[in-house]
C-alpha cells in the first residue's frame, strides 16, 4: 500500500541544495524556511557608508533656533513631507523624504575610533570600547555575507560587492572591519571592485576569459582541480574555487560591471565622480541579481566625512553634492526600473559629529545621537522616528541603537533578526541578540 503523503510545504529542489550548504555551516532546515521565508518586503540592499561620520546637524536634523556655534551656516529646507526639514545643501534627497525615513536619535559606546564604531554601526554589535581594531575571523559577519548564505542570488553574479575602497583606519592603517564574512568565513567576504568606475578605462579584466581559454577548457580545468583536491580539499576553499570559475564564465557579471552602456545623461545625472559611478554601478549589480552592494564613501577613516576642520566648506563644495546627486538619481532609477520596492537603501555613517562647532571650523566625533536615512524595501515614507534635544547632542525621543538599526534592516530583508547561526567550529551565534525592528518604520 503507498504510503500518504507527508504533510506540510513541499521542499524545491534549491531549498533542498541550499539546505544542505547551510547544514556545513551549523544551519538547521528549519532555520533556514524561518530566515527565507515566502514574502519578503525587499530582494536586494544598496549600503551607502558615509565612512568618518557624516554631521546630523548639517544634514537631517537641523538645529535653526540654537546659537550660531551650534547651528553652523546652513539654513533648513523644506522637504516632501510638511513639517520635516533637511539641510539646504541636499535639496534633491528632499524631494525624496514622503519615499524615505529618517532616525533622529541613534546613538551607540563607541565614539574616539573609526573602526570601532563602524563595526558596531554595520553589524549590530557594540564593542563597547574604542580600540582601532582591525576586522578578525571572529566577528560577526556583514549584512551582505548573510544574505549571500541565506538568500544566494539567482542568475551568476556576486552576492556581496563592496566599492569603491577597501577604506582603512587612517592613511596606511589595518582595514576596518565590519565589511567582512567574519565567523561565516572568508567565502562570505564581498567581491571588491577597487577600481574607479568613473574611469574612461573602467574594466575588471580579472574576471574575464583570457585570449587562449574558451569556456569548455575552463570547465576541464575546474573538473581537474576537483579531482586533484580530492577529500583533502577544504570547504572554504572548494567554495572560493566554485566562486571564481562561476564568475569568469557569468555573461550576467560581465553585463552588469558594463558601466559605459549608461547613457551619458544617466552618468551625468549621478555625478561623474568615484562615489556617484559607484552607486550606479551598485544599481547595476542589483539589477543583475547581487544581493548587497555596499559603498564605502572613503579610501581611509580620515578622509571624507571626518570633517574635523573646514566642515562646511567641504560640506558645500564636495561633499553634499556628490552624495544629493548620487541618491536622488538612484532613488528615480530604482523607482523607474520597478525596482524600489524591491531593494532596501540604507545612508549612513558610524556615528555623527559634535553639536558645537570647533575652533578649526569643523565638528568632532559624535556617538551619543546621530541620524540615518532609509529608503525602499519595506520602510514606511515619510516617516521621522525618534527625536534628539534642543542642541541635537542626545536622543530626546525613543534612542535608537546600532541593533535596533540592524535589526530593522534584516526585516525589510526577509530575515529574522534572531536568527541563530554557527561558525566553522560549530558554535552557535545569534545575528541580532539585542535589537528589535522598529515597527513604525517597517509599517
Amino acid at each position: 500500500m503507498a504510503l500518504p503523503p507527508c504533510p506540510g510545504p513541499k521542499l524545491s529542489r534549491r531549498t533542498m541544495i541550499r539546505a544542505g550548504s547551510a547544514a556545513a555551516l551549523g544551519l538547521s532546515l528549519p532555520q533556514l524556511l524561518r530566515a527565507n521565508p515566502t514574502k519578503t518586503h525587499a530582494d536586494h540592499c544598496i549600503l551607502i557608508f558615509l565612512n568618518g561620520g557624516p554631521p546630523h546637524l548639517d544634514m537631517w536634523d537641523l538645529k535653526p533656533e540654537a546659537p550660531a556655534e551650534i547651528r553652523g551656516e546652513f539654513k533648513p529646507i523644506p522637504t516632501s513631507v510638511p513639517g520635516v526639514q533637511f539641510g539646504e545643501r541636499i535639496p534633491k534627497m528632499a524631494k525624496w523624504m514622503h519615499r524615505s525615513a529618517l532616525i533622529r536619535s541613534a546613538h551607540h559606546s563607541v565614539n574616539n575610533a573609526h573602526a570601532a564604531g563602524v563595526y558596531t554601526a554595520l553589524t549590530g554589535h557594540d564593542r563597547g570600547d574604542n580600540s582601532a581594531a582591525t576586522f578578525s575571523p571572529n566577528d560577526h559577519p556583514a549584512i551582505g555575507s548573510v544574505m549571500g548564505m541565506l538568500k544566494p542570488p539567482k542568475s551568476a553574479v556576486v552576492p556581496y560587492v563592496s566599492l569603491p575602497y577597501v577604506t582603512k583606519e587612517g592613511a596606511g592603517g589595518p582595514p576596518q572591519p565590519g565589511f567582512y564574512g567574519g565567523f561565516l568565513g572568508k567565502p562570505r567576504d564581498p567581491f571588491f571592485i577597487l577600481k574607479d568606475p568613473n574611469a574612461p578605462n573602467f574594466d575588471m579584466p580579472e574576471l574575464a576569459l583570457g585570449p587562449d581559454i574558451d569556456p569548455n577548457r575552463l570547465d576541464l580545468r575546474k573538473q581537474l582541480v576537483t579531482k586533484l583536491g580530492g577529500s583533502t580539499t577544504s570547504l572554504e576553499h572548494d567554495a572560493i574555487q566554485a566562486k571564481a570559475f562561476d564568475l569568469l564564465t557569468s555573461p550576467e557579471m560581465q553585463k552588469a560591471l558594463r558601466i559605459d552602456k549608461e547613457t551619458p545623461k544617466v552618468r551625468d545625472a549621478y555625478g561623474r565622480n568615484i562615489y556617484g559611478q559607484s552607486v550606479l554601478l551598485a544599481r547595476r549589480l542589483i539589477e543583475a541579481g547581487s544581493r548587497v552592494a555596499c559603498i564605502s564613501w572613503a579610501p581611509d577613516a580620515n578622509a571624507t566625512w571626518d570633517t574635523h576642520g573646514n566642515n562646511f566648506g567641504k560640506l558645500k563644495n564636495e561633499l553634499l553634492p556628490q552624495l544629493d546627486s548620487a541618491v536622488a538619481s538612484l532613488f528615480a532609477d530604482l523607482e523607474d526600473r520597478g525596482l524600489f520596492e524591491r531593494t532596501l537603501v540604507v545612508i549612513m555613517g558610524e556615528f555623527g559629529r559634535t553639536p558645537k562647532v570647533n575652533a578649526n571650523a569643523g565638528r568632532d566625533h559624535w556617538n551619543f545621537c546621530y541620524s540615518l536615512m532609509l529608503a525602499g524595501g519595506g520602510i514606511q515614507g515619510g516617516a521621522v522616528y525618534g527625536a534628539s534635544d534642543k542642541i541635537g547632542a542626545k536622543p530626546s525621543r525613543n534612542p535608537v541603537t546600532p541593533a535596533d538599526v540592524i535589526a530593522t534592516v534584516y526585516h525589510c530583508l526577509g530575515i529574522p533578526h534572531d536568527t541563530e547561526l554557527r561558525d566553522r567550529l560549530a558554535r552557535p551565534f545569534t545575528l541580532v541578540p539585542w535589537g528589535s525592528p522598529i515597527a513604525e518604520l517597517v509599517g
